[in-house]
């Protein structure tokens, strides 16, 4: 499920371009790393580290959760530069 979702995103990034790295961490369920222009299942350190369950992260690649509202009711946890996270709403939205 989790590599779906990362040729989803790579798809996404093919004609965008977001600078920094970030790790959507999704607990047992896996990673998905944006770095260098793609995105990858393998896990590593990155600028900025979004914490949210599998399905949020599906709800919010498809617009259907407001990050902010997310980050304000616990759904999604953030870690680092909340910069890098700006530029992934540009890259969303």
């Amino acid at each position: 499920m989790m590599e779906q979702i990362a040729a989803d995103i790579r798809k996404a990034l093919e004609n965008k371009a977001f600078s920094g790295s970030l790790k959507f961490d999704c607990g047992a369920d896996g990673v998905i790393v944006l770095a260098d222009g793609t995105a990858s299942t393998a896990d590593r350190d990155t600028d900025c580290t979004l914490r949210l369950s599998r399905e949020n992260l599906v709800s919010l690649l498809k617009g259907k959760l407001n990050p902010m509202m997310a980050m304000a009711t616990g759904k999604l946890k953030l870690s680092g530069s909340p910069t890098v996270a700006m530029g992934l709403a540009k890259l969303l939205g």
